[in-house]
């Protein structure tokens, strides 16, 4: 789905009107007057999409700031999941990793949630995302991608966590949150599972050594959160399952662009020769 196709769904929904596009991955997300307005990319999103919604819900009844929907229900237009938010205030700065870990200290202090959450499969978008690629990408990179999200799953399903399980956030990046004037509050939950708590650690240890984030901010992070992921022995695991995935997540935008295209033959001949200090960057 590119930016035309998603527009189109927005005007089909009525809510075309001098919309401004923010991102365009997974949902394609608009700003438009007083909403924020998310078009998932098929009809096979529309679970996930239905489950985020119940998650804010959930999330500001608990107390945990959060982005708040303005309908609770997604509509379903032309097969495609769209979902209706109020759009919080201006940012008044960016958004840094200890604003994370203080959020996920919230969301892991949660019970279980009063409605079913699911795994966080983090290798199951691994074939979606390579069959929307095709032919832009290499069919032996994409052979490659395969037998590792295979042996990482197996591998996954075999650690042993050091924090006790439960709701996670599953993409806890500083992107996904938002610094208004009351603070910070988590956006995105899309993601929202139950399962190790050390999936959302791992992704800010990640960040550190893939993504060029500054040790003082990593440490800051980990001294907020009150513990550092890289001294479990799973977090090697859990590391390259989200660097399998995150290759075949970039695939998906060969197609269209060449930065694309670009970035997945860097990622994915770094992982081919080892090098963990090849610098990945942000799609």
């Amino acid at each position: 789905m590119d930016e035309a196709r998603a527009r189109a769904i927005l005007t089909e929904a009525g809510l075309g009107r001098g919309a401004e596009l923010l991102a365009l991955g997974e949902n394609a997300v608009f700003a438009t007057g007083d909403l924020v307005v998310k078009v998932g990319r098929g009809p096979e999103l529309l679970d996930r999409a239905r489950r985020e919604l119940d998650v804010a819900l959930w999330l500001a009844e608990a107390g945990v700031p959060t982005v708040r929907a303005a309908e609770p229900k997604p509509l379903s237009v032309e097969g495609h999941p769209v979902t209706l938010w109020q759009r919080l205030p201006d940012a008044v700065r960016p958004a840094e990793p200890r604003d994370v870990a203080e959020l996920l200290r919230s969301v892991h202090a949660l019970p279980e949630a009063p409605f079913a959450l699911p795994r966080r499969e983090l290798l199951d978008g691994v074939e979606r995302w390579l069959r929307l690629a095709g032919d832009a990408i290499d069919p032996a990179d994409a052979a490659y991608l395969r037998e590792r999200r295979d042996g990482f799953a197996a591998d996954a399903a075999a650690l042993v966590p050091h924090l006790p399980s439960g709701p996670i956030h599953g993409d806890a990046l500083p992107r996904n949150v938002h610094v208004g004037p009351d603070g910070p509050v988590l956006v995105d939950l899309e993601t929202f599972s139950a399962d190790l708590r050390e999936h959302d650690l791992v992704v800010m240890s990640l960040s550190h050594d893939r993504y060029g984030l500054p040790s003082q901010a990593y440490d800051a992070f980990t001294a907020t959160y009150g513990w550092d992921v890289r001294e479990w022995e799973g977090c090697a695991v859990l590391r390259g399952a989200r660097e399998t995935a995150s290759c075949a997540w970039v695939a998906q935008h060969a197609p269209t662009n060449p930065k694309a295209l670009a970035e997945f033959e860097r990622r994915v001949a770094s992982l081919r020769d080892g090098d963990a200090t090849v610098r990945w960057y942000p799609f």
